[in-house]
């Protein structure tokens, strides 16, 4: 093919997003007395069968050799323009966009001077475009092996779909059993089934599956390579319990000196443990584990004459020999399933949860109506403050008549940072409203909410139904919570009436909302992945890739991504595993050819652009120039995401990203400035 830049130019109208405030006719017409330009159209929709095989044509009947499209942002449709040039037998990137939707039209009202800018980022393409050289995208194998960070039911889900499709699954989860925070709950809305029912079979299922290799009580230590081929570290922590020999049949909890004695971390604080310990009976694996920061032998040394639970263990499974083993793997792809934390009600002190027992959170409430929970699901609460030392036998309890839920709690609220709506607080408010009368039939239930978001299936039909029960909602703003005598008092403002209220409760419950997990930053430093605004993982595109990041080959599962329901984190789970599973099932991946390449005549070898890369793609390396031995930089083309960062940071200019180089971007400048 000819070299000479012939240049084809097409503006698309958008149907009216962008015809409505650009004259499209115009800068069609502009653009085809631009240098090296052969062809100059317009069209309603470039990126329909239609607009694409237009271009198609000309590049066949009138020797095209580079494209420009103006039309919207390249993250929508640059692909798509790729494939129509590959398809023209054209090199994809021989393609150049101009972005006159969302850069012109949708920011602009002005006809006239919208319509200018365009014809100048027009412009700009077309000058570009006569610089284009060809690149080739070069081709890696995959590990056809998935690793799972987090067991939870997003990533059970994930695991089982990937597993069931025949690939090899590592589900690596910190805790010494899968089932994340819906093993905590009682009921699911709106459909009220047995939460325990739904879950344990999954888990029963990854626990068994022979294509899944179950990591629990493990934490992934080191993550390296890029998609297709990660190099995994993973520490196994020593549980002091040999898992082969151990039966989960609980002897040596019941003998150990502190059964009873640790608040529980499943339970919430509602209920207490052992320091070797199953965290609840469908644990999964149900091999017991020693908490080496409660265990007395393991802080102290000694427990008594000789530890309790060695004598007790008839197979002998106890072993406070055992140390951390490290596990390494490869895989081809990874699915972030990490879940998130309860908004912590002590951070909102004017509700007085850290002063009342008989203010509790949700979750704790969860465990309270469960029949698995501490009180085998009798609402039975504490009187007294929290933190005063009683005996058990000495601790005066009681079940609760007037209950008042207050929503809302660490969510929608500026003052603790978190913004955002948390999304599963209306709903699990009313199961826990219902759940209650079910339990204290003549109860009063009250609600004080901002608003109710019934979005989801079923969700207002249920909403109306617990409220039918005789559920009453305030729609109030509560301020404090104090006590009065044997009550607890709600301060608060009825904002339909606008008149305060002062509401005497026995219970109030905190409807908290749900928060990034506070060891986010390991996972992020582990995989470079980014947070949004509320903090939670960001995807790559919210619309387009939502389970995608911008680390390719990595993906998202679940509540890491973002607050949601169940059902809606099952489904992106299903969504993660599919993405996984497209290169894990072609066995190839593509790599990006639009990444950075270094002179090694003129690189000096300085390294700034090896403490700059965030991605670990570059590394100094010693050759040979002229008879000296010099350092140089060199790119592993597998790990570079065209980021740019390097070639601002490079110092002599040595260091440069395909299709971005200085000669092409520099034109582009000129032409916009002297226009």
């Amino acid at each position: 093919m000819n070299n000479k830049p012939k240049i084809g130019v097409y503006v698309c109208h958008c149907g009216i997003n962008i015809a409505k405030t650009v004259d499209v006719d115009a800068v069609a017409e502009f653009a085809s007395h631009l240098p090296n330009v052969k062809v100059s159209r317009e069209y309603s929709y470039m990126c329909s069968d239609p607009g694409q095989l237009l271009i198609k044509e000309d590049i066949k009947n009138e020797g095209l050799n580079r494209v420009v499209v103006a039309s919207c942002s390249p993250r929508m449709h640059e692909l798509t323009f790729r494939k129509t040039l590959a398809e023209a037998e054209l090199n994809p990137y021989y393609l150049e966009m101009a972005n006159i939707r969302e850069q012109c039209s949708w920011v602009h009202e002005d006809r006239e001077k919208a319509t200018e800018k365009a014809k100048k980022l027009v412009a700009a393409a077309v000058y570009k475009a006569r610089l284009l050289e060809p690149l080739q995208e070069n081709e890696v194998g995959v590990e056809p092996a998935t690793l799972i960070i987090g067991g939870g039911i997003a990533g059970i889900q994930a695991a089982l779909d990937i597993a069931n499709a025949g690939f090899k699954v590592y589900l690596v989860e910190k805790t010494p059993s899968v089932g994340g925070r819906m093993s905590q709950l009682d009921k699911t809305f709106p459909t009220l089934d047995c939460s325990a029912c739904i879950l344990t079979p999954k888990m029963v299922d990854v626990g068994s599956h022979p294509n899944i290799e179950l990591l629990t009580y493990s934490e992934v230590e080191d993550i390296s390579g890029y998609i297709g081929n990660f190099d995994i570290k993973v520490r196994k922590k020593a549980r002091y319990v040999d898992m082969d020999k151990c039966t989960g049949c609980g002897i040596c909890a019941e003998e150990c000196r502190l059964t009873g004695r640790i608040s529980s971390e499943y339970e919430v604080g509602m209920g207490n443990r052992a320091a070797i310990y199953l965290p609840f009976p469908q644990a999964v694996p149900a091999k017991y584990t020693i908490d080496p920061e409660r265990c007395l032998f393991l802080t102290r040394g000694k427990c008594g004459k000789s530890p309790k639970c060695v004598d007790a263990c008839a197979p002998g499974a106890i072993d406070f020999e055992q140390k951390d083993e490290i596990v390494e793997f490869k895989v081809g792809a990874i699915i972030v399933a990490t879940g998130f934390d309860v908004f912590d009600a002590s951070r909102k002190p004017e509700f007085g949860y850290n002063d009342y027992e008989n203010v509790i959170t949700s979750l704790e409430l969860e465990r309270l109506v469960a029949a698995s929970g501490p009180t085998e699901g009798n609402i039975i609460i504490g009187k007294g403050r929290k933190g005063e030392k009683k005996k058990k036998k000495d601790r005066e309890t009681f079940t609760p008549k007037e209950i008042a839920f207050i929503s809302c709690v660490g969510s929608r609220d500026e003052t603790v940072g978190n913004e955002y709506c948390s999304r599963v607080c209306c709903m699990y408010t009313a199961k826990l409203a219902h759940l209650l009368l079910e339990k204290i039939p003549d109860a009063n239930v009250r609600v004080y909410y901002m608003d109710v978001r019934a979005f989801g299936k079923g969700f207002e039909e249920f909403y109306d139904r617990v409220r039918r029960e005789g559920v009453r909602y305030i729609r109030g703003n509560p301020s404090e919570v104090f006590k009065r005598g044997d009550k607890l008092v709600i301060k608060a403002e009825n904002t339909l009436t606008s008149t305060p209220i002062e509401d005497e409760v026995d219970l109030v419950v905190l409807a908290v909302g749900l928060e990034p997990r506070q060891d986010a930053r390991e996972v992020i430093d582990l995989l470079r992945l980014s947070q949004s605004g509320d903090r939670f993982f960001m995807e790559a595109h919210p619309k387009l890739a939502p389970v995608d990041t911008a680390t390719d080959g990595v993906f998202l599962a679940g509540c890491s991504q973002g607050p949601k329901d169940i059902p809606d984190t099952v489904a992106q789970a299903k969504g993660a595993a599919s993405s996984a599973l497209g290169p894990l099932s072609s066995g190839k991946v593509m790599i990006q050819a639009q990444i950075a390449h270094v002179d090694e005549a003129t690189c000096r070898g300085c390294g700034f652009c090896v403490e700059t890369c965030p991605y670990t793609a570059i590394e100094l390396v010693t050759v040979n120039r002229v008879g000296h031995m010099v350092s140089v930089a060199k790119v592993n083309e597998a790990l570079c995401k065209g980021c740019g960062a390097c070639t601002a940071a490079c110092l002599s200019g040595s260091i440069q990203q395909r299709s971005f180089m200085d000669e092409q971007i520099l034109p582009q400048i000129a032409v916009l400035g002297g226009m």
